[in-house]
C-alpha cells in the first residue's frame, strides 16, 4: 500500500514508495553532539534503484498524488537534489529481492546509517539542522513540518 511507482526494469529499475511519521532510532556522528536516540521523523517520499537513493518530506501523512508537493528531507548527508551519501555504507541489495525486502533493505541503510554532516551550503531545514534534531531526540514532539523547506517538485517530477 506504500509503494507508489514501480519500474521493473533490470538495469534502471526503481520504487517509488512513502512513509508516514514515525518514531526512528537516529544515530549520530559525536562531532554533532546530538545523541543518539528515538525521534520523530516526518512523512517521507523514498526513490531507489539497486544502488542509489533519493529522499523528500511530506507536509501530511496523505498518500500522495501527482501534485503533491515535495519538501527537502531534513537530514545530514542529503544533496540538494534529494540524493542519498551513504558515505561507509556499504548498499548490498539482491538481485532476486522483492519489492517489500527491497524496500525494507532501503529503510535499514539510512536510518542505521550514522547522520555527519551537511552537504555543502545546503540546509534543508529552516533555521538549524542540528538544533532541529537536538529537540527531538528522546522526546514524544512530532516533527514540526513548518520547518520543512520547499524545493519546487512534485511527486510527477520524480516519475519523468
Amino acid at each position: 500500500t506504500s509503494v507508489l511507482h514501480l519500474n521493473p526494469s533490470t538495469e534502471k529499475g526503481t520504487v517509488i514508495w512513502y512513509t508516514k511519521a514515525q518514531q526512528r532510532k537516529l544515530f549520530f556522528v559525536d562531532s554533532l553532539q546530538i545523541p543518539n536516540d528515538n525521534a520523530f521523523v516526518p512523512p517521507m517520499i523514498w526513490k531507489a534503484s539497486k544502488n542509489s537513493l533519493t529522499i523528500y518530506a511530506l507536509a501530511s501523512d496523505r498518500r500522495p498524488k501527482d501534485t503533491t508537493k515535495l519538501y527537502y528531507a531534513p537530514f545530514f548527508n542529503i544533496y540538494e537534489d534529494g540524493k542519498v551519501c551513504m558515505g561507509t555504507v556499504s548498499v548490498n541489495i539482491k538481485k532476486s529481492s522483492s519489492v517489500e525486502e527491497f524496500v525494507q533493505a532501503w529503510e535499514h541503510y539510512f536510518f542505521n546509517s550514522y547522520f555527519s554532516h551537511l552537504m555543502g551550503k545546503h540546509n534543508p531545514v529552516k533555521g538549524s539542522c542540528v538544533k532541529v534534531w537536538k529537540d527531538l531526540v528522546n522526546t514524544d514532539k512530532t516533527f514540526p513540518k513548518e520547518i520543512l523547506k520547499a524545493n519546487n517538485k512534485t511527486l510527477k517530477d520524480l516519475l519523468l
